[in-house]
């Protein structure tokens, strides 16, 4: 038979039903196989292409086509009957990665030609049955759904309609060349999927030709989630709309983690099933080991159990996978297709199915400007954390579906609809269920719909404007996957009367059903909710009209469901939230007693209809079901009653006294309750033979519980260090008893282990080092902790002196690395094999592999993300039985980790330094530096730490504590919102003492220079003459290859881009609020409150972050002036929303401490502020901040990233530093090995 795409594409069903069909195998492996190198990927045609291009095996279907058709042939000759083309990356947008987005059409039109020629070569050979080309749409190197900042989780790097079309330019290429079938595959996020499948139908209506789709999902992980955090089953609901030829699974995972996932998708869909899972997991090189014999007993379980229809092989499978499978699949009949229920199937990151177990779905009603004031004024103020804390407290309470409405006319509604949907998307607890986007205007809903991931609800459209815009709005409901709410309103108005209620909705379901097929499970009408008892006659009746229109539209238009605005009845009664929710919840009864099955409410607000008052109750319906005349009179005597009621008064509990003291103890540790432990350690004491069994009975049975609580997460790092607090107060009670009783030394101790504990030399930062040993502490280890700034011979020393099983080193600043790569060769150098612990900010598990691990082979080095993890790592070091398993789990984890940076290394390329120099960051805009108020310097010799207060950002905190959240928001968190709320009224107590009593001093100096760029350096004159140079900042160039052209291509930016080559000036500050810290610390930890000493430490830290914050408001405000008008509150501030910038040296935007060394000179910071700098550039005290003040209106943060040995040599000659030194303090981010 000779084959057409048409005659193929009809025997497609016929064929899946007959027999298994065979998908190819991995294009990648294969290509792999060839070993090809840049020359063979340029091939003639790109010789002299201006970047490189291997990797980009797309690219290969120009360069090298005898290789990719060969490798169509050989899979057709394995058994394939589908072979995708070589155009998984052949979009603009990922080709634009090798600077070849102009090349992407000409990829997909190629690329499935060469299949098509081995295909119709196949065919050729047996005609029997058809050979069929697949165009591959790869799901780009971005995510719609994710932000890849991460300070901003609202920020895309790509749009919805960018890729929409780019996929339909892809797809027009692809048919172009030959293909029969559409495949969008490994879809790690829906969004994309959506965006793809979107501008694959817009290309079949507009050149005419529509192909079958086939889609396909990427479980990443055994969590049995995409990337984008959706289930199996949401996934499929976002996409069932399309109604694909097949659906399926691949990549990620290999055939036997993906079994669960494929019965899934076997069960959901009503349509064929295609998987095509990798030869196993990856090894620790990054290799497939799985055989084609093993890999085809796995899959075969898949046919013979029934649940595929194509079968094939990604990432790592070969033409002999393909046989093997083949094989295994061919004497097994093909899954049969469900007989699906029609029913409504929406989808957030989880499913949600309308079944009729569900009598009720709730639609949170407070995400809507126009139903919620409170929801409407943080929009307004910008204020979107604390919105999506509303939207999480509607799901919590019950909403099933939430409800995001930004109509209001002082806002930007489509740009505040995309934000909050951009941020709610990056929270699970509220992401998981489904959106309804609710505007009056189709932009702002549109808008939305390319926002959201899962399958969302429309509210809503109306025959109001005529049947055409009716038409074009449900057909792109239909496009974007949409459910649709339909309004009760025509031409002639909205529907008030029941009868004219049913009308308008059964004229919208035979337009919208019969006339372009809209699925009716899919359709809501709203009949109109209206308001009654509002003194209007005409009104009384509104209620009735509503609920015999929800039972004809039941009756009448199958499948079709009925919701409604709630609280829209009881209008009249507002400010009265008892006879409002009495008649919400009576409302509600009788309506869905008639089928009404979701409702837009306020989830947490809703009385229980049983449990409303009998008086209430009677006069409320007698008003909603109209049945006496004088209705609303009666209600609204009843309603007085009910204004204004309080709730009771909480008191405090104090039960738990009436127990037995062993109760007391154990309730007093866990809580954190000091107020009588004194007491009740003394009574303990007067049970027992001896104090010390207080300690080991008791008392640690208490600090066991509080370990078992924080390590099930049921605790959190505050409340453990409270519980230590109370600990400590109990022993210190007992220390004069077990003194006078003499104990001998050498009594055996009951301790698990002893732990040493320090920050490096050159560092002063401490908090999370002494969190670490509290917690540490809690759990019954021995802490010895050393302080801050201890050079490695003393940690060594006392290490030995005092036998400790653990040594755990802390650093927040990056030379702290390069000493702690000292301290573990010393360990090394003079024996010892005792655990190395590894933590802080500037810290991370490949700095530890890669760096400090190899200096240390006798003995074990381990990166502590946090103190949450520090009890089960120090517990499997000490463990008998786990510790040699857990030490060589570690060594092998770090050895694979190393070889995968070093190969990173080798595989990453940096622009050269004059390049990078040649693509410097151009103003966009005619910039006039503005002169300062003054040059010079301006010293605060005592900054009011009252005026600090507002200024504080509070989120930071927190995490200081490890509770991880956007504050205001953390406080009300599901997880840790009670442990938050209880750390910040303790935090505000302390801080209340701490400005009113004077516990610290707060100093500052700022000052203003003329200044000039130089190149990459920033030249400081003595004055306005700028005769004579005083000083010289040198900045580093940001070396990353950037793409695009024009103005969409990414400067490589250097500091001093943002300072003009002629008249321009630069400022500088040193701050602190660290002067009496030490000593406020100190008292505490005498005292045994370690809780009160790292609270009033970090409540320093916020405060010196503060002054910072508040000085350069008045920079640019006042001291230098060129943001005069500026007004922002601190959330503003915050955000970052003014002009200029403060970066300080030793942090992203310049790397380099030492420059902090010049920074102090031009401010003589020790004499005017008090701050010293450590031998590694560390200020003392702690709480302290320094930077430079760039005023221009384009500066910007960034961050210098890796650089190559040509910037560094320049470097440090321009700064006269010797090369060695020079590498030893940019070593972070130096992209080769010195």
């Amino acid at each position: 038979m000779n084959w057409t795409r048409e005659s193929r594409i009809e025997a497609l069903n016929k064929l899946t039903q007959e027999r298994i069909l065979m998908l190819d195998g991995a294009m990648g492996t294969m290509i792999q196989r060839h070993k090809l190198d840049e020359a063979a990927y340029r091939g003639a045609r790109f010789a002299e292409y201006h970047t490189d291009v291997i990797g980009n095996n797309d690219l290969l279907s120009l360069s090298q086509p005898d290789i990719i058709r060969d490798i169509h042939t050989a899979y057709l000759e394995a058994g394939s009957d589908i072979v995708e083309t070589n155009t998984f990356s052949s979009t603009t947008i990922a080709q634009a990665d090798y600077d070849m987005e102009n090349l992407a059409y000409e990829l997909n039109v190629e690329g499935a030609k060469l299949a098509r020629q081995a295909c119709d070569a196949m065919e050729a050979q047996d005609p029997s049955r058809p050979r069929y080309v697949a165009g591959a749409l790869g799901p780009t190197n971005r995510t719609a759904s994710i932000s890849p900042e991460v300070n901003d989780p609202g920020y895309r790097n790509v749009t919805y309609d960018e890729l929409r079309e780019a996929y339909a330019q892809a797809t027009k290429a692809l048919i172009e060349g030959g293909a029969d079938i559409i495949l969008v595959e490994t879809i790690f996020d829906t969004l994309n999927a959506k965006a793809a499948v979107h501008g694959v139908q817009d290309m079949f209506e507009q050149i005419g030709i529509t192909l079958p789709i086939m889609i396909s999902g990427t479980i990443t992980d055994r969590s049995g989630r995409t990337l984008s955090g959706q289930t199996t089953e949401a996934f499929w609901n976002s996409l069932r709309h399309i109604k694909p030829f097949a659906v399926g699974l691949n990549c990620a995972l290999g055939a036997d983690e993906m079994r669960p996932y494929v019965a899934e998708i076997a069960r959901i869909a009503d349509t064929n099933v295609c998987i095509y899972p990798n030869a196993g997991l990856p090894n620790e090189f990054g290799e497939y080991d799985q055989l084609a014999a093993e890999m085809a007993t796995i899959v075969g379980e898949f046919a013979s159990s029934g649940l595929v229809n194509i079968l094939g092989g990604c990432c790592g499978t070969t033409p002999d996978h393909i046989a093997a499978i083949a094989a295994a699949a061919e004497t097994n009949v093909p899954r049969v297709i469900p007989d699906v229920p029609r029913r409504m199937r929406l989808s957030g990151l989880e499913p949600f199915t309308l079944t009729d177990e569900i009598p009720f779905v709730n639609i949170g009603e407070r995400t809507n400007v126009t139903g919620s004031a409170k929801f409407r004024r943080l929009i307004t103020e910008g204020d979107y954390d604390t919105a999506l804390e509303i939207a999480r407290q509607q799901v919590e309470n019950g909403a099933q579906i939430i409800d995001v409405n930004m109509d209001e006319g002082m806002l930007d509604s489509q740009g505040a609809m995309v934000r909050f949907l951009n941020l709610a998307a990056t929270e699970p607890d509220i992401a998981k269920v489904p959106v309804m986007i609710d505007s009056s205007k189709w932009s702002i809903i549109e808008a939305g719909l390319k926002c959201v991931q899962g399958k969302a609800v429309v509210n809503s459209i109306s025959l109001k404007e005529g049947e055409a815009p009716f038409f074009e709005q449900a057909r792109l409901c239909q496009r974007y996957g949409a459910a649709v709410i339909v309004m009760a309103f025509d031409e002639d108005g909205q529907a008030d009367t029941a009868e004219r209620k049913f009308e308008i909705c059964k004229r919208s379901y035979d337009l919208l059903v019969d006339k372009i097929g809209f699925a009716p499970e899919d359709i809501i009408f709203d009949p109109n909710v209206f308001a009654v008892a509002t003194g209007i006659e005409e009104h009384n009746n509104y209620a009735m009209d509503f609920i015999e229109a929800t039972g004809r539209i039941r009756e009448e238009l199958p499948h079709a469901h009925v919701s409604g605005g709630v609280s829209n009845i009881s209008f009249s009664f507002r400010g009265n939230e008892p006879v409002r929710e009495a008649m919400h919840s009576a409302f509600l009864y009788h309506a869905i007693g008639k089928g009404m099955d979701m409702g837009i409410v306020n989830a947490g607000q809703l009385a229980i209809y049983e449990d409303i008052e009998p008086k209430l109750k009677l006069a409320v319906e007698d008003v909603l079901l109209n049945r006496r005349d004088d209705g609303t009179d009666k209600l609204l005597e009843v309603a007085e009653t009910y204004r204004g009621q309080k709730g009771a008064q909480q008191v405090v509990d104090l039960k738990w006294r009436e127990g037995p003291v062993r109760d007391r103890l154990m309730h007093a540790l866990v809580s954190g309750l000091a107020d009588f432990i004194e007491e009740d350690t003394e009574e303990a004491r007067l049970q027992v033979e001896r104090p010390l069994h207080v300690i080991e009975g008791p008392l640690m049975d208490g600090m066991n519980k509080v370990g078992d609580l924080f390590g099930a997460g049921k605790m959190f790092l505050p409340q453990v260090v409270k519980s230590a607090r109370v600990m400590k107060r109990a022993v210190a009670h007992l220390e004069p008893f077990m003194e006078a009783e003499k104990i001998a030394s050498g009594a055996k101790s009951s301790s698990k282990g002893k732990v040493l504990m320090a920050t490096v030399k050159g560092d002063v930062h401490d908090i999370g080092k002494n969190i670490v040993g509290v917690v540490l502490q809690c759990n019954n280890f021995e802490v010895i902790d050393m302080g801050v700034m201890v050079p490695a011979n003393d940690i060594i020393t006392k290490a030995i002196e005092e036998n400790v099983d653990i040594i755990g080193l802390s650093g927040l600043i990056t030379p702290s690395l390069d000493e702690m790569c000292h301290v573990a060769a010393e360990m090394e150098r003079q024996g010892l094999d005792i655990p190395l612990l590894i933590g802080g900010a500037t810290t991370s598990k490949v700095h530890t592999a890669v760096k400090i691990n190899p200096n240390y082979v006798k003995g074990q080095t381990v990166y502590v993300t946090d103190a949450s993890r520090a009890v089960g790592v120090a517990s499997s070091l000490l463990s008998e039985d786990k510790k040699v398993d857990y030490q060589a789990e570690v060594r092998a984890d770090y050895v694979a980790m190393a070889e995968a940076h070093a190969r990173g290394r080798t595989q990453t390329k940096r622009r050269p330094i004059a390049d990078a120099r040649a693509n410097a960051f151009t103003p966009k805009q005619g910039y006039q530096p503005v002169k300062p108020q003054f040059t010079g310097t301006k010293v605060f010799e005592d900054y009011d730490l009252a005026e600090l207060r507002d200024y504080i950002d509070w989120t930071p905190f927190f995490q200081s504590w490890d509770l991880h959240g956007r504050y205001p928001a953390i406080l009300t968190d599901n997880v840790v919102g009670e442990a938050a709320t209880s750390l910040f009224q303790d935090a505000q107590e302390m801080l209340d003492q701490m400005i009113g009593e004077k516990w610290i001093t707060a100093k500052a100096v700022i000052g203003f220079w003329p200044a000039a760029r130089d190149g990459d350096d920033i030249v400081v004159f003595e004055d306005e003459s700028r005769t004579r140079e005083r000083a010289r900042l040198h900045t580093l160039r940001q070396q990353m290859l950037r793409k695009g052209e024009g103005d969409k291509k990414r400067a490589n930016f250097a500091l001093s881009d943002f300072i003009a080559e002629g008249a321009d000036y630069i400022g500088g500050f040193a701050v602190t609020t660290g002067h009496g810290e030490d000593e406020v610390a100190k008292r505490f930890e005498a005292a045994g409150d370690d809780y009160s000493s790292i609270m009033s430490k970090a409540l320093a830290d916020r405060l010196a972050e503060a002054l910072a914050e508040r000085l350069h408001q008045r920079v640019r405000t006042q001291f230098w002036g060129y943001a005069s008008d500026e007004a922002l509150d601190n959330t503003g501030l915050i955000e970052e929303q003014y002009k200029g910038i403060r970066p300080a040296p030793g942090y992203p935007a310049q790397p380099d401490h030492t420059e902090k060394g010049t920074l102090f000179e031009l401010l003589d910071a020790e004499k005017h502020a008090g701050i010293s700098l450590t031998e590694s550039y560390a200020m003392w005290p702690g709480a302290a901040v320094s930077g430079m003040y760039f005023a221009h209106p384009e500066s910007q943060y960034f961050g210098v990233g890796k650089i190559d040995r040509d910037q560094v040599v320049d470097y440090a000659k321009r700064k006269g530093m010797d090369l060695a030194l020079c590498e030893k303090w940019l070593s972070p981010i130096l992209s080769y090995t010195p």
